[in-house]
């Protein structure tokens, strides 16, 4: 098809504003499934995404659209993922697209991760379509989200469509605004090969399928390949376009979207935001905006059962055949014996992670308190990168320790101005500015150490504001803190699991509530147990676990008091001995419970 008959788009909104509804209604009015086809959230194949209501891989589809003016259109849309943790692929897939369409929720209004996404697609210079969804809804008032569009992007707000998703109202309108207001693709077909690579899934007979925009010059099925940012070369194994399944084709020309199936065995040698160009006319340089996906949050995985092993690491090299940003290495710890140390984008891809690994593959799991990667300057110069508490040196051969602090914004009504003040600086926020985008409704920016974002501000958010703040975030960078190493120590050892980076403020009560829960919780054994919590080299917090007694006196009706003097001794003796060698086991219970402290 000529590439001005071509319009390639995305669609981009906050959670739960009717995303993967509206392609659903796209994708039946063109025709390209059929009713009885029909499931809710077409594109969404994973159980996970139904539940949750949010996209966390991204896909792609084409549909062929007959206008009002009797042209026939070849519309790509490419899916976005729909949480801030994706925010890299969401970049590279507004990347092959030309236009967005901005969904908002005729209920819920502009939100933060709708202006993030907004504002990454004016960024990428795409012709914005605003749509006001769910106008069905009784508590809908679209006059007045329309007037916040206006405001935001300058389109008056009678011009912007108003359409309900579920009921299939008004899509026809949202088609042809496409057709009209998109531009078609720029791209030579003459011109040496460059495709953006801006998604891929692991096939088990096709290798890496990687998602790919044509940019320039023309890929065939014969063609050898080149990528750019990891330096494979390959022969295609098929190449061919998206209908709901992957349909063969003979090439791809600039402006189209396709797939390539690459034959290569990991997603780690096919990574988004590549470049593909070809072996023999290779393009002179890469398409921009490529990096490497760098996991911001760290936690230990291990199994429950030990002989579970083996099990987790097929697992997670499953999982991470389709998903690159997955990192993993094995681990041990005292309390847990075996496991691995993983590094993921963000909590909502750990909890993912988590559930996919107890679902899909029937594995019991215990992750540990998710931490950050800390940088870390010795007193020789040296920088390390620490991403477990235990690895922390000691104090005195550091100088400094540097903790991620991240940018966010907090789109709120204003009546909860005051309660996220306070919580941002219970958590070490620092205000930087505010904006009142709408009526009644105000934007803050704040810095934030990651460590304090990870562990339950969202919730903390959530439920202060009962579900209408909502947040973005985006990393902004290293700085040095009065940061302390919080050790748990159990019978004068170290529990390595239980290890923490907190800051000195914060360590004495932190310290505290972990001896209270683990008291309750530990066995007696026959000796005392100490249980303390230690820091800047001195222990800042102990409690101890009783012993349980045996009568040795029980025996002893009358007679000489040196008698019993002299069983109590023994007794002593041998409970001191008893202490030395004895081994104070964590039960499971008292673990979970530990990690379960920063959430209440």
């Amino acid at each position: 098809m000529k590439t001005d008959h071509i319009r390639n788009f995305c669609i981009i909104a906050h959670i739960d504003h009717g995303k993967s509804t509206l392609a659903d209604r796209l994708l039946l009015l063109t025709g390209t499934i059929t009713e009885r086809e029909m499931t809710g959230q077409v594109l969404d194949s994973m159980d996970l995404e139904r539940e949750k209501g949010v996209t966390i891989k991204a896909s792609a589809v084409r549909m062929n659209y007959t206008a009002r003016d009797g042209q026939a259109y070849e519309l790509n849309l490419i899916d976005t993922p729909g949480h801030v943790d994706f925010g890299y692929e969401v970049s590279r897939a507004l990347e092959a697209c030309e236009g967005a369409l901005l969904v908002v929720d005729a209920s819920q209004g502009v939100e933060a991760q709708t202006l993030a996404n907004l504002y990454s697609a004016l960024e990428a210079d795409l012709e914005i379509i605003p749509v006001i969804n769910k106008i069905d809804l009784p508590s809908a008032r679209p006059d007045e989200v329309a007037q916040e569009i206006e405001s935001l992007i300058g389109t008056p707000a009678d011009q912007v469509i108003r359409i309900s998703a579920k009921d299939g109202l008004n899509i026809e309108a949202v088609l042809q605004a496409i057709v009209n207001e998109v531009p078609p693709p720029k791209g030579n077909d003459d011109a040496p090969l460059r495709a953006l690579i801006f998604d891929s899934h692991y096939d088990s007979y096709k290798g890496v399928v990687a998602y790919v925009r044509v940019m320039d010059g023309r890929i065939t099925a014969t063609d050898s390949l080149h990528l750019m940012a990891t330096g494979f070369d390959l022969k295609p194994v098929e190449i061919g376009t998206f209908a709901l399944e992957l349909r063969p084709a003979a090439s791809l020309s600039a402006g189209e979207v396709g797939y390539i199936a690459t034959g290569l065995k990991t997603v780690h040698e096919c990574r988004v935001g590549d470049t593909i160009t070809n072996t023999l006319q290779p393009a002179a340089e890469p398409l921009p905006g490529y990096r490497k996906v760098k996991p911001m949050v760290y936690a230990g995985i291990y199994p429950v059962e030990g002989e579970d092993y083996g099990n987790l690491k097929e697992a997670l090299e499953k999982l991470q055949l389709n998903d690159a940003a997955l990192i993993f290495e094995p681990e041990t710890s005292q309390a847990l014996n075996f496991g691995f140390r993983c590094g993921f984008l963000g909590m909502f891809h750990m909890e993912i992670i988590q559930e996919r690994l107890e679902r899909e593959y029937d594995l019991d799991i215990i992750v540990t308190s998710p931490s950050v990667e800390y940088e870390v300057v010795m007193q020789d110069g040296e920088v390390r990168l620490i991403d477990s508490p235990a690895e922390l040196p000691e104090e005195m051969l550091i100088t400094q320790v540097r903790e991620p602090w991240m940018n966010i914004e907090i789109f709120t009504p204003v009546e909860f101005y005051g309660v996220i003040m306070e919580l941002t600086k219970k958590k070490r926020g620092v205000f930087v500015s505010q904006d009142y985008p709408a009526p009644n409704r105000v934007q803050l920016n704040f810095n934030i150490p990651l460590s304090e974002l990870i562990v339950d501000f969202f919730d903390l958010l959530k439920s202060k504001t009962r579900g209408y703040a909502s947040l973005d975030y985006q990393f902004d960078e290293y700085r040095a803190d009065d940061l302390v190493k919080l050790q748990i120590l159990v019978n004068d050892e170290p529990v390595d699991a239980l290890a923490t980076i907190v800051h000195r403020n914060d360590a004495y009560h932190k310290g505290q509530a972990i001896i209270s829960t683990l008291k309750d919780l530990i066995p007696r054994q026959l000796f005392l147990i100490p249980i303390q919590a230690y820091a800047s080299g001195r222990v800042i917090s102990r409690a101890n676990v009783k012993p349980m007694r045996k009568d040795v006196l029980a025996k002893c009706y009358g007679g000489d008091i040196t008698r019993k003097k002299k069983l109590l001794e023994k007794q002593k003796r041998g409970k001191k001995r008893m202490k030395m060698v004895g081994n104070v086991e964590i039960p499971q219970e008292a673990f979970l419970a530990v990690l379960r402290i920063g959430e209440e």
